[in-house]
């Protein structure tokens, strides 16, 4: 079945499924650090295929590593046990800096080895989608720019923000290109940073740039995931809806219902049980209530998908990752 077909034959279905975004809590179940798997291509195939056999998952989802990128262009990553990787410093203060930036190869930095992981699950995860995941263009500009600064660059220097742009959405490309080339069914697009701007910035910064790339890459077996978790998302459904996404992807820190009443019919919508205070502080009794009360409130919608706002922690209590799919056999319990 065509990726994007499918996930529409699960959100129109009876019975629900869910499909959060679900890799890191992996290292608990192989008793390895947070370090040690986003430096290793095997690690990170094993990760995808514990969370198959341990979920129900619609899905496998690699890990929303977001310094990856930027780390490929320069950027300095920082890595601890624990906790997943970030970028310190910045690339690009001037435009002398932005024309000077270079784009990298597909497989400079952890890129290559995140390749390799798709294709060495695809061996593993044989019962469903793998999908990969990658940055979008607006945030990985900011990495390279500082997440703060760029928000004055917009305003001031809009032309050295283009210029960053342009080379993040050509490496962005080609990078979803080698996903796809080793089997991945899709891409997780995210874009978080631009969940703090304006529907008429995020037209210029942001959506014109991950439209090209899903012009690009996405095929009718190869579906291309964007993911906002910003909560000013409500505002620029318009622009979105335009990008042409077979599927986006919700933070919490939106009301899913009020997305829902806002989207067009044929936008299919996903999310968004919150995965830090719920997935990670919650517990197992609060996240089915959660579960339960928004299956309730969106679970009839032909273009709704149940999943985490966003990418759930490492330190999630699986626990909690299993009264969430509990709470979803309850509802099916229910209704179907």
């Amino acid at each position: 079945m065509k990726t994007s077909e499918y996930l529409w034959s699960l959100a129109g279905a009876k019975e629900k499924r869910a499909l959060p975004i679900l890799s890191f809590p992996a290292t608990q179940r192989m008793g390895v650090h947070v370090r040690e798997l986003v430096e290793s291509a095997s690690l990170q195939a094993e990760a995808m295929a514990t969370v198959a056999r341990e979920t129900p998952t619609a899905a496998c989802v690699s890990l929303m590593d977001l310094s990856v990128e930027a780390q490929a262009f320069g950027a300095t990553a920082c890595f601890s046990d624990n906790e997943v990787p970030t970028i310190t410093g910045k690339c690009v203060e001037t435009q002398e800096d932005a024309e000077a930036l270079r784009v990298p190869e597909v497989g400079a930095g952890r890129t290559g080895l995140c390749v390799e992981a798709i294709r060495l699950a695809k061996q593993l995860v044989t019962d469903r989608p793998v999908l990969a995941g990658a940055i979008g263009p607006y945030s990985l500009a900011g990495r390279l720019c500082d997440v703060t600064e760029i928000m004055y660059l917009c305003y001031d220097e809009p032309e050295t923000v283009h210029l960053v742009l342009e080379k993040a959405t050509t490496f962005i490309t080609n990078y979803c290109l080698a996903f796809r080339a080793a089997g991945a069914d899709g891409v997780v697009i995210a874009e978080p940073l631009a969940g703090v701007l304006s529907p008429e910035m995020s037209e210029e910064f942001s959506c014109r740039y991950v439209k090209r790339i899903v012009d690009a890459v996405q095929t009718d077996s190869f579906a291309v995931f964007y993911h906002n978790c910003g909560n000013t998302v409500p505002g620029m459904l318009q622009q979105l809806h335009a990008i042409g996404a077979a599927a986006y992807h919700f933070g919490n820190s939106v009301d899913m219902r009020d997305i829902l009443n806002r989207a067009p019919k044929d936008m299919l919508c996903m999310g968004n049980i919150d995965p830090a205070g719920q997935f990670a502080a919650g517990t197992p009794e609060s996240i089915r209530d959660r579960t339960l009360a928004l299956l309730g409130a969106c679970g009839a919608e032909k273009n709704f998908l149940l999943s985490s706002g966003c990418d759930i922690p490492p330190h999630a209590k699986w626990e909690n990752i299993r009264a969430f799919f509990d709470a979803i056999d309850a509802f099916n319990a229910q209704t179907v």
